[in-house]
């Protein structure tokens, strides 16, 4: 079970926590419609997704300090997704060493991809050399986290104290030397004149991806514009997502953003989304408003601090379980015809409109 700190920090939202209840409310509001009498014989969950071909479309999402939830951490996330064939997102912030959790993954023949979550340092060559560790470690893409150049009014952290017990770290940042802090005139702003002075641009995009050979996705997108930017910046991906609800409180759920952004990107790349994913009818939901695949954080956590890798992969197992039963219930074979799952006209749950779809 979580400690009431590690509770704080795993659950907790930012300011008064309205993105975060969101987040999930909003794919419950979203209603299917089922099909009857379709042909389901021989179906199933493979997509494809950056030139590999997943058992299915969940992913394990970038989430820090996970020996806070269970001692083994990363290691037992690690050794559940890749035996059940989720993808895992390493967090820059992971508290166990990059190629250790690299290791068990790549030994998994029936593993999903292998992605390295990264906030750009201050440090730009500790950056390159991050890189370049994870690349030698056997990464196969970069997720560029944008959309927290500071962290969010987190009050729960502030009231429950919250701090890291003693033995964990983030151990792949060990050795980054931060600025000292500038020396601020009468009037100046600590977060404006100092602190973002180092903001990471749309050039430090350029400059990432031309210090790597890695496939470069960017995590944050949520205004059809910066999408639309990211592609021209040679994106090889977008994440929509509002970092759980951890960083601006009021900003709209993740399902209610993401068929503006998969419109912008007309599929020039794929778009991914997290946020709120609690059921396999939310992964359904999710793909049919036009998402290549999802990512799940704090059920992963709640599994993790109940049972371990066991915890991890019954988690997973239960949304691929779920996803299969929706997508056989309304009709659907393959995920590629998930969105005549949908009521039309953008129905949400509880209205009474009967969709007329002849698909």
């Amino acid at each position: 079970m979580l400690s009431p700190q590690a509770d704080a920090y795993f659950n907790g939202g930012a300011a008064d926590g309205f993105t975060l209840r969101d987040n999930a409310l909003a794919w419950q509001r979203i209603a299917l419609l089922p099909r009857v009498l379709q042909p389901l014989a021989g179906g199933h969950t493979r997509v494809e997704l950056l030139g590999r071909t997943l058992a299915h479309p969940i992913l394990v999402a970038p989430i820090a300090y996970q020996r806070l939830a269970h001692p083994h951490g990363e290691v037992a996330t690690a050794l559940a997704a890749a035996v059940l064939g989720a993808g895992l997102v390493l967090s820059t912030q992971a508290s166990t060493p990059l190629e250790d959790v690299a290791r068990l993954v790549l030994a998994e023949n029936a593993r999903g991809p292998l992605w390295f979550q990264l906030y750009l340092q201050v440090d730009r060559g500790f950056t390159r050399e991050l890189v370049h560790r994870a690349e030698a470690a056997g990464y196969e893409a970069l997720v560029l986290t944008v959309d927290a150049p500071v962290n969010g009014a987190r009050d729960r952290e502030r009231r429950a104290g919250f701090t890291l017990p003693p033995g964990i770290s983030a151990v792949n940042l060990q050795g980054l030397r931060k600025p000292a802090p500038a020396a601020l005139q009468p009037g100046q702003s600590a977060l404006f004149d100092d602190l973002l002075t180092h903001a990471p641009t749309w050039d430090d995009v350029a400059w990432l991806r031309s210090i790597t050979r890695l496939p470069v996705l960017l995590k944050g997108i949520t205004h059809p514009a910066d999408a639309r930017l990211a592609v021209d910046a040679g994106a090889a991906g977008l994440i929509v997502s509002n970092h759980g609800g951890r960083t601006l409180d009021t900003m709209p759920a993740t399902a209610t953003l993401l068929p503006a952004v998969a419109q912008a990107v007309g599929g020039a790349v794929p778009v991914l989304v997290d946020g709120g994913i609690r059921r396999g009818t939310d992964v359904l939901k999710a793909i049919a408003l036009g998402a290549s695949a999802v990512l799940v954080g704090r059920p992963v956590v709640h599994g993790l601090a109940n049972a371990g890798a066991t915890g991890v992969a019954h988690v997973i197992r239960l949304l691929r379980d779920e996803l299969e039963i929706a997508m056989a219930l309304c009709g659907c074979a393959r995920l590629d015809q998930a969105s005549l799952a949908l009521a039309s006209g953008g129905q949400r749950h509880g209205e009474t409109r009967a969709r007329s779809d002849a698909g």
